[in-house]
């Protein structure tokens, strides 16, 4: 816990001297990046909203994710979480965005989607980058390497962010 409060706090600092808001799209951590991010005080100044959408019927009706999309790739996919982000930033307006889609297990993988299978997506403004990870361990392991790949990827854009108005 200690480690993900302190990546939290510092995206917040790194946020509000970017003047920025940010905003989750949550399936596998069931919102456990809004959590650790709320978690800090004073966070309403930078965090905007939270999506927890579970279901894909949800992924659609909250985020406009394509329902074909699931059909044809999966939720745990590039193309879900690319659409999870755009949505997220959409509803919320917030500047920087991040979603994740997984198998946290101990069911549901596959041979071709194992448990601990893991997209993240993350949006700055109109820039867009993903990555899938595989992580190891049990349910809760699983997440919580989620929540703190989530964060140090946002951690990351924003230092970026910083550098570039040098």
């Amino acid at each position: 816990m200690k480690d993900l409060t302190q990546l939290a706090a510092e995206l917040g600092r790194r946020l509000q001297l970017l003047n920025a808001h940010v905003t989750t799209a949550e399936s596998c951590t069931g919102g456990g990046i809004a959590e650790a991010i709320t978690r800090i005080p004073g966070s309403s100044a930078w965090f905007e909203a939270g999506y927890v959408t579970y279901s894909n019927r949800q992924k659609t009706q909250q985020l406009n994710v394509p329902a074909e999309l699931f059909g044809t790739v999966g939720a745990v996919s590039r193309e879900v979480v690319e659409a999870m982000v755009r949505g997220a930033q959409k509803h919320s307006r917030a500047r920087f965005a991040v979603a994740v889609s997984g198998i946290a297990g101990p069911d549901g993988g596959s041979p071709n989607k194992p448990v601990g299978t893991v997209w993240l997506a993350f949006g700055v403004g109109d820039a867009l980058s993903s990555e899938v990870q595989h992580f190891p361990g049990n349910r809760d392991e699983v997440r919580r390497q989620t929540v703190k790949a989530a964060l140090e990827g946002l951690l990351r854009l924003a230092a970026r962010e910083i550098e570039n108005q040098g």
